[in-house]
């Protein structure tokens, strides 16, 4: 859709779309032809969805409407009894009262995420310069992820999270150079050690020429890497304006429905979440004590330690 301009334009469902979207692409394709927009949707989570209708109410030239069902004559009433009994409670809050705080449906960490917003864990969390700063990555082909975190005791503080579109790796690194942050460690996936065809070196090459020498998180299943990040974020505090895009994507990070097969896929959805969620996976796989299952045969894993035995 870049390059195009649009006179009008309906985004349906908003709160399944990359965030960036509406900022990077479609309003620029508004501007030239004086477009106009309606955005529309069911709320899944305080998202960009959310942001954008509670900001809709100060921007000029912006209207905003909240339709739940109970403020319309849309639907008969014993329609919506029906519904009542056939949904769960979060179904129902979701698709009809427009609950932006129900839980997303087939959420891997939705539960832990509204324990954090409730136990207030996701508020002001200012860097502490007197402990250092570990960063957990992912890298992708265009959007790179990048977490920002500090422990003290049993708790671990996210003072950033860093979205890059389109960005080189030396960019990135410049941008993290320029912090002035103590650097403890870099954790990066497993797969920086793929030699590229381009430039004929391995990304860990690279950000060693670069300056940074990154630490290489264990390759274990993406599934026992999930339960890590569920055990970690129990114990985790968010700074809720530096982390705003990483807090709504370890929100909205899901496995998809199957409506034939009437089950969840094992695998997540992939789309924008998933750079956020395999980022924190890197630091939960190498800092945490956690019980898990890997092959029916259960371990306490010190993730830790470099030399923890998986059956």
């Amino acid at each position: 859709m870049r390059g195009v301009w649009l006179d009008f334009c309906v985004l349906d469902e908003y709160a399944q779309m990359d965030p960036t979207l509406w900022r990077s692409v479609i309003r620029p394709a508004l501007a030239d032809r004086k477009g106009k927009a309606i955005i529309i949707g069911t709320p899944q989570g305080k998202n960009a969805f959310y942001r954008m209708f509670e900001s809709a109410e100060q921007l000029d030239g912006w209207g905003r409407d909240y339709l739940p069902v109970a403020d319309t004559d849309c639907l008969d009433p014993d329609e919506l009894l029906a519904a009542q009994r056939e949904m769960s409670t979060a179904e129902y809050d979701q698709e009809f009262n427009l609950s932006w705080t129900a839980a997303i449906k087939g959420a891997f960490f939705g539960k832990e995420m509204q324990q954090a917003e409730a136990e207030v864990r996701i508020t002001t969390v200012p860097h502490d310069p007197a402990l250092g700063v570990v960063t957990a990555w992912d890298l992708g082909i265009r959007n790179s992820v990048i977490w920002l975190l500090q422990s003290a005791g049993s708790e671990v503080r996210a003072i950033d999270c860093r979205f890059y579109q389109e960005t080189s790796l030396q960019d990135i690194v410049k941008d993290l150079q320029d912090l002035p942050y103590i650097w403890l460690s870099h954790i990066l996936p497993h797969d920086v050690r793929v030699r590229e065809f381009g430039t004929g070196r391995t990304r860990v090459e690279t950000l060693q020429q670069l300056g940074i020498t990154p630490r290489i998180a264990r390759n274990i299943p993406e599934a026992d890497g999930i339960e890590a990040v569920r055990f970690l974020l129990p114990r985790m505090w968010f700074d809720k304006t530096k982390c705003a895009l990483g807090i709504e994507a370890l929100t909205q990070f899901r496995t998809e429905y199957n409506e034939l097969r009437q089950n969840f896929s094992v695998r997540p959805l992939e789309d924008w979440t998933n750079h956020f969620a395999d980022a924190l996976r890197m630091y939960a796989v190498e800092h945490g004590d956690n019980q898990l299952t890997f092959g029916g045969w259960e371990q306490q894993l010190d993730y830790g330690s470099r030399n923890a035995a998986i059956a």
